[in-house]
């Protein structure tokens, strides 16, 4: 990065927004509430915050990325714009049939999730494309146009069109935009063949509803930021992270809000991957917990794991199959109700729940002072002497130990017997229990023992409990790096522009077509390449090809990485090879005597990763300084201890502190446990591993 360059990162989430800037190699922080009426207000309140430390006005700034949690809240709180779906006759219902699977097998009762679109609004247009892109039934225009009256008459402000095979055949789909363009140009349309051109109806018509459900409040955002920006002085391009771990333009994202859904989480797992290049780690688990929600990303060889669907909204924990699957480039990860601000109750069972439920950034946490009564996971933190009320948030925010007592006591002490330390340990045991699992779950689904990671935790809570966390997993080493508190927006400043084209063209290998195969591979490349100029018209792009493929017969497919000259010169053999290779690694064995088949075909477009350099690793030195100590509770020993309190910003590389201890800064707090030690890195990293 030239000297002169100066970018900002913003990142919103649940509770905080996160600020970062940097200039010349330095880095400046800041983490205000989110405001949720107008979450541009934040970003302004941040970034005046960041050039007041850095000594720059708005008008200075180079770049400025952004991500956020608007999209999936709005998804998850249902209060997106009025949508209508129009899909073809017959296929009004497959939004809410879903598919056969039951993701609680044995509950009797089982309770599907509603549809994000009740019946009355989807309609139907007579039409129909089959399997192989042909048209059975024409779509009739005047149909059509009786149909945009209807919408009209709804009141409808977004459109959503998927109908079958459209992803080989969008001539219906295009025709329906162009004539509501005509009829009622006020209306935004999204259709499936651009949003998501992949098989599985099910799937492309709940992503084009999402993405049309959300267009309108996101398009209205992005517009009123980037106004407000310029009113602030600010000339500077704006980019989005979007959930592939890359940046798109404003434009991109505005047309293609879906793609924002895991944005900041997205924005996480590129610092992990980003601090594992730095320290030369294969194996990381990445630990990103802020004020609302806690993802849990697998990371190997530096990148992080990536699918083409995930589920949002998932009404049972942990359970696969009970969310809405969004079908699009995505960073796997595992995400649960469970952050700094999630709301504790005791249930029917009189057991302690956690979550999902968050206080947010109004009221907050009940030690906020700003009128929350339940307690919080702060709220436990706080009591049990993880945090000092006096300097939370770098001293910006007062913390109330008595309220945050008082909640516990009222909500979970009394109803079990009691006093607001034991609830406090239990609460804190519940949540940290619930990652563990989920963390656990994650890795038993890729076929990994978390005992051979490192993990590397962020956000503003992670630093709090990812020592009981590996005390839980087994997990030996723990590494925090500097700007830890604001993670995720550090992470948007080391993504490289990037865009994942995808289309689902069913073919066997039996049936291997070479000319064809290098067409499609070749649209697919331009198309992303486009999305990438939008943001950078010189730089260098680099393409990475995938494909999906299977044995005939199963029902879902296995990324396989193609190189450069595996797509331009396709080899049948040698398509087998590959596949037959990582289904082995995979599964175990192969399968003979079944023909292979590919569904998806895919083309990431990417300007080169940035350069890291490795960090030499220091040997143990001197204890670091012990500013104060404090009574702390440590829940593998049921008690308290006088913690040390070290200030990160006064330890020296090689200075050392011995657990129970709290190192502290302004955004964040991290606690080392009894049964573990910590080492300050050259870079700054505070490197956690088991004691002895």
């Amino acid at each position: 990065m030239a000297a002169s360059t100066i970018r900002l990162g913003v990142d919103i989430g649940g509770t905080f927004t996160d600020v970062v800037l940097e200039k010349g190699g330095e880095s400046f922080s800041t983490k205000v509430l989110t405001t949720y009426a107008a979450p541009e207000n934040a970003i302004i309140d941040g970034m005046h915050q960041v050039c007041g430390k850095a000594g720059v006005t708005p008008a200075d700034l180079t770049q400025i990325i952004h991500g956020t949690t608007l999209a999936t809240n709005a998804l998850i709180e249902r209060r997106g714009a009025k949508t209508a779906l129009i899909t073809t006759k017959g296929f009004r219902d497959v939004i809410e049939m879903r598919t056969e699977s039951r993701f609680e097998q044995y509950d009797l009762n089982l309770t599907l999730p509603e549809p994000l679109l009740p019946r009355q609004m989807r309609y139907t247009v007579n039409e129909r494309v089959d399997a192989t892109g042909a048209v059975l039934i024409p779509l009739d225009r005047a149909e059509v146009e009786a149909l945009a009256d209807r919408i009209a008459e709804g009141g409808y402000t977004s459109v959503a069109v998927g109908l079958i095979h459209s992803y080989l055949n969008d001539a219906h789909e295009r025709m329906i935009r162009h004539v509501l363009a005509e009829r009622l140009p006020e209306v935004m349309v999204s259709i499936s063949a651009e949003v998501s051109p992949q098989m599985r109806e099910y799937e492309r018509f709940n992503t084009v509803v999402a993405n049309a459900y959300i267009k309108p409040l996101m398009k209205s955002y992005l517009g009123r930021l980037e106004g407000r920006l310029q009113d602030e002085g600010v000339g500077c391009n704006i980019f989005l992270m979007h959930s592939g771990g890359g940046i798109i333009s404003i434009e991109s994202a505005a047309e293609f809000p879906v793609r924002l859904v895991e944005s900041g989480p997205a924005g996480g797992a590129v610092f992990a991957a980003n601090i594992a290049a730095r320290y030369g780690l294969d194996k990381v688990l990445s630990f990103d917990m802020g004020g609302t929600t806690a993802k849990i990303c697998l990371i190997k060889n530096q990148m992080p794991k990536t699918s083409r669907v995930f589920e949002v909204a998932r009404t049972y924990r942990f359970k696969k199959g009970s969310g809405m699957p969004i079908s699009i480039p995505v960073i796997d990860m595992v995400e649960i109700g469970a952050g700094g601000g999630s709301l504790a109750h005791v249930d029917a069972m009189r057991q302690i729940r956690v979550g999902p439920e968050s206080a947010g950034s109004e009221p907050g946490p009940a030690c906020y002072g700003r009128g929350g009564e339940k307690p919080a996971v702060t709220d436990a933190d706080l009591v049990l002497g993880k945090l000092d009320p006096d300097n939370f948030a770098g001293g910006s925010i007062r913390l109330d130990t008595a309220g945050s007592e008082a909640a516990l006591q009222n909500v979970i002490g009394k109803e079990l017997d009691m006093d607001a330390t034991t609830a406090a340990f239990g609460l804190a045991e519940v949540v940290d229990e619930n990652m563990a699992n989920a963390a656990r779950v994650h890795a038993v689904e890729n076929g990994e023992d978390l005992s051979e990671y490192t993990m590397i935790a962020f956000g503003g809570a992670a630093p709090l409990h990812a020592g009981r966390l590996c005390e839980k997993l087994g997990v030996e080493r723990l590494l925090v790096p500097p700007g830890a508190g604001v993670g995720s927006a550090i992470g948007f400043l080391r993504a490289p522009f990037s865009f994942e084209a995808n289309r689902s063209v069913y073919m066997k290998l039996s049936d291997f077509d070479a000319p064809r195969i290098k067409t499609l591979l070749s649209e697919l490349q331009e198309e992303a390449t486009s999305f990438v100029r939008n943001c950078d018209a010189k730089a260098e792009i680099l393409s990475e090809f995938k494909v999906y493929m299977r044995y005939s017969g199963q029902g879902w497919e296995i990324p396989i990485i193609l190189s450069e000259e595996d797509a331009m010169s396709p080899d049948a053999a040698r398509f087998e090879a590959l596949f037959e290779a990582d289904y082995g690694k995979l599964f175990g064995r192969t399968v003979e005597g079944l023909d292979i088949e590919i569904t998806v075909w895919a083309v990431n477009a990417t300007t080169p990763p940035e350069t890291v350099a490795r960090t030499p690793q220091q040997s143990p030195g001197d204890a670091a300084d012990v500013a104060l100590t404090r009574r702390m509770f440590d829940p593998a020993l049921a008690e308290y201890c006088d913690a040390a309190v070290v200030l990160r910003g006064q330890m020296a590389p090689g200075q050392t502190t011995q657990g129970p201890a709290a190192i502290t800064e302004d955004e964040t707090t991290i606690i080392i446990p009894a049964s573990r030690q910590a080492i300050c890195q050259p870079d700054g990293c505070i490197d956690i591993t088991v004691k002895g």
